[in-house]
């Protein structure tokens, strides 16, 4: 076994908007590698459109510079607990991290979970305190609360005694100096070189390498990533593919590619500890091992968290389908079938409906970005209230918990102990940040869906929350559900503005005059708590007398915008979110008036 030291695998770990992203922009136009025509914009590795309308990095990505006499490969992985699939798989690459945390907010839930995985993979981190220019900053007192966290994560002594270094990604600087306002990245680049250590190889075994990430062209077909674990890959030599249960399946290398730059360049061989792209084997899939031909023990498999929440996906079948270029069970089963290569810590088996499946994932934005890339692609869809995955352990029910964490200002703490302990949340933690409290709570993930909305309402929409995974815990009672009930469709036909003015004084609308509406369309929210059969078409009677005083003017507040979070948290357990293309909508799963009347009066009976 020997050290290279002519390479660094690195990957950068930091909670959502601690400016990840824009660290790495500062290193790559300050690397010297690029022309100023190659690097347009803010945020540059986040080349996904998703990505760069919710300022959140959901897809781990690898780029290459070249600093000095050395190759940085920089892994960027995802800051949401979420996306946790695409760190597992991205960490195993990796010797050391640079750990980014914002100079104010310290240590977040994101950040720590992140963290937990590296320390399980043994990684050397460097500790990155970002935004020390921000006016509110306090870098001595982050640094100390890192230290707590790394001690309560589990770090080893080597991994305790971290490194750190200060830099603002915005300005483009960094410095072992707390107070410092200029400079640049040259300090930052001097301390992975000497403290993140080279990877060790074995350069005369056999080729071995763990597949941990897929990409697809349509010129090559599947192209496995990882690094190479031991030996040389050359291209057109022959290799196993060493899958799960001992299946062995021969083939050959095509092409070999490293990363370099922005980009992937064509190489005729490369070596242990380098990561690389491979072509030509048809069947990997992560978790595969590559080998050569001699080798027939596979590498360790990743191990990925199981799924915590899941929900019923299905055909849409309102009257208003067909906006989409993908309506079938067929087209669904596909495009679960693509996402499975790729998306590890998704889960999808047939549902008890022919035309649904029960699609399983890490968290409520896990889903919903699956959700939305769908409906970007053409395919329309009807998706279920999410639900949480209960298991039993020794016989007895067990819930997924999260560790939720909410910044707010003094004023709202009330509000906020009410609501996450409504819920069922057990606060662990408060503190204190200049005129934010900082509270911890333990809540079960049942509690959170549909928490978001009401804390901010509560707040005036100053609350910061963010959450993560946490354990499994006995199953607790019963969670209160939405307290008000809906406004339902009897009718289909445009949306008239005579009649919304009227049902506007009763709730709140989700329609405007011009929308289309069917039967067994939700199309506002009551102010009462039970649901309400209402007829949105209905349009004044008209007479051909005219009288002082009989006409009025139609005033309608704007309708509230339902985004795709907020429409999944929202409905209950009889109702979908009905999604196309171009628009987003809520019904009630069975549309008649009468099928809802007979599935209560059957219902009814069940419970006897």
């Amino acid at each position: 076994m020997k050290r290279r030291d002519d390479i660094r695998n690195v990957a950068i770990i930091a909670h959502v908007d601690h400016g990840k992203t824009t660290l790495v922009d500062s290193m790559l136009r300050q690397s010297g590698q690029f022309r100023a025509s190659q690097l347009v914009g803010e945020r540059i590795l986040d080349s996904n459109d998703i990505e760069r309308e919710r300022g959140i990095t959901i897809l781990a990505k690898n780029i290459a510079i070249n600093y000095g006499h050395s190759k940085i490969n920089l892994i960027d992985t995802p800051g949401h607990a979420d996306f946790g699939g695409e760190v597992e798989r991205t960490l195993q690459m990796a010797d050391g991290a640079l750990v980014l945390v914002d100079a104010f907010e310290g240590p977040m839930p994101q950040t720590k979970f992140v963290l937990r995985k590296a320390f399980e993979c043994h990684i050397s981190p460097i500790v990155v305190i970002n935004k020390v220019d921000r006016p509110d900053a306090r870098p001595d007192e982050v640094l100390n609360e890192i230290f707590d966290t790394f001690v309560e994560l589990g770090a080893s002594d080597e991994q305790s005694d971290f490194s750190y270094i200060f830099a603002s990604g915005r300005s483009g600087f960094a410095s072992n100096d707390p107070k410092a306002t200029e400079g640049d990245m040259r300090p930052l680049f001097d301390l992975i070189l000497e403290k993140v250590p080279g990877p060790v190889v074995d350069p005369d075994a056999p080729f071995a390498m763990l597949c941990t990430t897929l990409d697809f062209s349509e010129y090559v077909g599947r192209i496995a990533i990882g690094r190479i674990f031991s030996g040389t890959v050359r291209r057109g030599q022959r290799a196993n593919l060493l899958k799960a249960g001992g299946v062995v399946v021969p083939g050959s290398i095509d092409g070999v590619l490293v990363f370099d730059k922005l980009g992937r360049v064509d190489v005729e061989e490369a070596e242990a500890g380098d990561i690389v792209a491979i072509v030509g084997l048809s069947t990997v899939e992560i978790g595969d091992t590559i080998a050569a031909i001699e080798r027939t023990d596979p590498l360790p498999r990743i191990e990925v968290g199981e799924p915590t929440l899941s929900m019923l996906f299905t055909v849409n079948d309102s009257p208003l389908t067909g906006e989409g270029k993908f309506l079938t069970t067929r087209h669904l089963k596909d495009r679960f079938d693509r996402e499975l290569e790729s998306n590890v810590a998704l889960r999808v088996e047939p549902a008890e409906d022919l035309d649904a499946y029960k699609v399983s994932g890490r968290g409520l934005l896990h889903l919903s970005v699956l959700i939305e890339t769908m409906r970007r692609e053409g395919f329309e869809l009807a998706v279920g209230k999410p639900e949480v995955i209960v298991k039993k352990i020794d016989g007895v029910d067990h819930e997924p918990y999260e560790f939720l964490v909410v910044d707010v200002p003094h004023s709202h703490i009330g509000p906020v102990m009410e609501l996450v302990g409504a819920r069922r949340g057990e606060m662990s933690k408060m503190d204190m940040k200049g005129a934010y409290a900082h509270i911890e709570f333990a809540i079960p993930a049942r509690g959170l869906i549909g928490l978001r909305n009401r804390l901010m309402s509560a707040t005036q929409g100053e609350a910061i929350m963010h959450h993560s995974y946490l354990e499994y815990r006995v199953l607790r009672g019963d969670i209160p559900s939405r307290s008000n009930g809906v406004m339902i469709s009897m009718a289909r036909g445009p949306a008239v503005a005579f009649s919304l003015d009227n049902l506007q004084q009763r709730g709140t609308m989700f329609v405007a005059p011009g929308d289309d509406i069917y039967e067994g369309m939700i199309i506002a929210e009551n102010a009462r708590s039970d649901d309400m059969v209402v007829n949105p078409c209905k349009e004044k009677k008209l007479t051909n007398m005219r009288a002082s005083g009989s006409d009025k003017n139609v005033l309608l507040k704007p309708p509230r915008v339902l985004t795709l979070e907020i429409a999944l948290e929202y409905i209950e357990t009889d109702e979908l979110v009905e999604i196309t293309p171009s628009k987003i909508r809520l019904r009630k799963k069975v549309l008649s008036e009468d099928g809802r009347k007979r599935s209560e009066r059957s219902g009814k009976k069940v419970g006897v």
